[in-house]
């Protein structure tokens, strides 16, 4: 079994104890499509594709296990350390780059290491582009326009 395999295996069994299905349902949606964002970043951008989706499916786990997003980011990168460190699916340097992710995620103004932004920007994505009907946040506009020119969609 793959580390990605392994990984969603075990954040799908935390997700399914979760109570609310059209919730449940965001969740899964949600942390597979920064996943998949952050593969196609990882691809183009020279990183590993396996270890942005590992911090794509981890960056949100923490919100949805407690239903609050307060300081999620930061209580985030703490649960994804411990939950990477029992499955023993990465190695010390790949940890310490998907949980910086994690912390800083959030943080969509602030300019952090080309890892950090990486998520972010997957983050960005799925926020923007899973629902086109929704208007983009305004934190997040700036961005949203640099991954439109860097993918030539404008």
């Amino acid at each position: 079994m793959s580390r990605l395999k392994e990984l969603r295996s075990y954040i799908n069994e935390e997700l399914y104890k979760m109570e609310d299905i059209d919730e449940r349902t965001a969740a899964i949606t949600h942390l597979n499509g920064v996943a998949l964002a952050a593969t196609i970043l990882a691809k183009k951008r020279g990183f590993d594709p396996e270890v942005a989706a590992m911090a794509g499916v981890l960056h949100d786990l923490h919100a949805y296990k407690t239903g609050s997003y307060e300081e999620h980011e930061h209580k985030g990168s703490e649960l994804a350390r411990q939950i990477l460190e029992e499955l023993q699916l990465t190695n010390p340097d790949e940890t310490e780059m998907i949980c910086s992710a994690i912390y800083h995620h959030g943080d969509k103004l602030t300019v952090d290491s080309p890892f950090d932004e990486l998520l972010k920007d997957a983050d960005v994505i799925s926020h923007t582009l899973n629902d086109p009907t929704k208007p983009i946040k305004e934190r997040e506009q700036k961005r949203y326009d640099a991954l439109c020119e860097e993918f030539h969609l404008i």
